[in-house]
């Protein structure tokens, strides 16, 4: 057998190996915290069998951790619909997060539509709705009028704000009636699906045929549940936002071990909501697993670079991720070994209780594997379904051009259409929506096969 000659080996690389051979760097963690790694994971069906690679990112994952990054996305940034100041503000600190865990972090802007948002104001709460392109913008207050399903209106409604029931196709005719007879806003409230009536109705943007002269609004049915559970007077302002740019966070550390073809790892999540929604489970929850697997996965010694990308405007039509994939050449994409797409990790919605491998074909792929894989050492048997076809999240982008990619979800059951009643609306919270037990499960599960791929080339 001929013998070919190879390139010197580097002081660092040795020091690398070394690290990897003595424990996968598992030196630094205490034995307390070493042993814990290997006890029966929360939730599972029978104990972990894990390598001592696993044990290195089991030992270190901390949902408690995450949940801070949490509270300052949803609680204190709140809505953060792409384009907004809200949505900057996000990319902000999220980028402040990963320059200080030592990443390369770059902002990747990108144009997206111009959009119509109301802020109201109910005593002390402040909510935020969708508005039509074609209703008025500026400011309105008012007792509310309420109308229910009418398409007509008799009564006089001059000063007031006109509250409707959504009847589809008829919400010019319930905009123009209210307006006709003096009303100085209209808010029409969103109504459930047929297909998915156990969801709750999300604020819409109401598409009008023809300008009206009055601000007009469509609220989700929380807001509507509100004002009828006795809000008698309301303000609003509604604001047209025009030439908006959102980004992509996009943060990378290189592999510690020679990687001549550049190859790389991508752990993704969206951190962009819906108008309306502080976006604690979607996607508040796939952001912060993102940043507490960047700290733990920082240092540990792996063969391909690591990159933690973070889009924006998914909410729109995956715009931040198939930007991304369409700034890539061919060398590029090769690059890419897959992509672990986080989107709702933590719902504490009591049904929603199957963490689902989603991928677009429904075939397995790298990442639905190590995915799977990294389940069964887990102990996590039994939770995980997968792989099923399902698009719908921003593994799309990358499937469309060829690149391994899953979704990672809790979701109901019997199928992954099967999300939580809050879904889009202002009810996803921390306080209303999220599970730290459920959000520290994905962490392992993401945290450990993305690590898995990340040590071979």
């Amino acid at each position: 057998m001929s013998q070919k000659k190879t390139a010197p080996v580097k002081r660092r690389d040795l020091l690398a190996g070394a690290a990897a051979v003595a424990g996968f760097a598992t030196v630094g963690l205490l034995p307390g915290t070493a042993a814990a790694a290997t006890r029966q994971r929360p939730g599972a069906v029978r104990p972990p069998s894990l390598s001592t690679a696993d044990k290195a990112v089991v030992a270190r994952v901390d949902a408690r951790r995450a949940l801070k990054h949490l509270k300052v996305l949803s609680d204190e940034i709140g809505w953060r619909v792409c384009g907004t100041r809200q949505e900057h503000a996000a990319a902000k600190y999220i980028a402040g997060v990963l320059r200080d865990l030592g990443y390369k972090v770059t902002l990747q802007p990108f144009g997206i539509p111009d959009k119509s948002l109301a802020v109201l104001r109910a005593g002390r709460e402040d909510w935020q709705s969708a508005a039509a392109a074609n209703g008025a913008v500026g400011r309105a207050k008012g007792d509310v009028v309420d109308l229910g399903g009418a398409t007509t209106v008799t009564a006089d409604l001059t000063g007031k704000i006109a509250l409707f029931t959504r009847v589809a196709g008829q919400e010019l005719a319930q905009a123009k009636a209210a307006a006709a007879k003096g009303a100085v806003a209209v808010l029409i409230q969103n109504v459930r699906t047929a297909t998915y009536p156990e969801r709750k109705a999300s604020t819409f943007f109401p598409n009008l045929a023809e300008p009206v002269a009055v601000p007009v609004l469509g609220i989700a049915e929380y807001h509507a549940e509100r004002i009828r559970g006795g809000v008698r007077r309301l303000s609003l302002e509604v604001t047209k936002h025009t030439g908006l740019t959102s980004y992509n966070v996009l943060a990378e550390r290189k592999a510690t071990f020679p990687n001549p073809q550049g190859k790389a790892v991508i752990i993704s999540a969206h951190y962009d909501s819906v108008p309306g929604s502080p976006g604690g489970n979607d996607d508040g929850s796939g952001t912060v697993l993102c940043l507490e697997l960047a700290r733990v996965l920082r240092r540990l010694p792996t063969q391909q670079d690591i990159r933690i990308c973070l889009w924006g405007a998914e909410e729109i039509g995956l715009v931040g991720a198939r930007h991304y994939v369409k700034q890539l050449d061919e060398a590029g994409v090769a690059q890419i070994t897959g992509c672990f797409q986080n989107d709702m990790v933590a719902t504490s919605h009591p049904p929603a209780g199957t963490y689902w491998l989603l991928s677009v074909d429904g075939a397995n792929n790298t990442t639905t594997a190590a995915v799977a894989a990294a389940a069964e050492r887990l102990g996590y048997v039994g939770q995980t379904k997968g792989p099923t076809a399902r698009g719908s999240s921003d593994h799309e982008a990358f499937y469309e051009r060829g690149i391994a990619a899953g979704n990672f979800s809790w979701r109901g059951e019997e199928a992954p259409s099967q999300l939580e009643p809050v879904y889009h609306t202002p009810e996803d919270t921390i306080e209303g929506n999220i599970s730290l037990p459920r959000l520290q499960v994905s962490l392992e599960l993401i945290g450990c096969a993305a690590y898995e791929v990340a040590r071979h080339r």
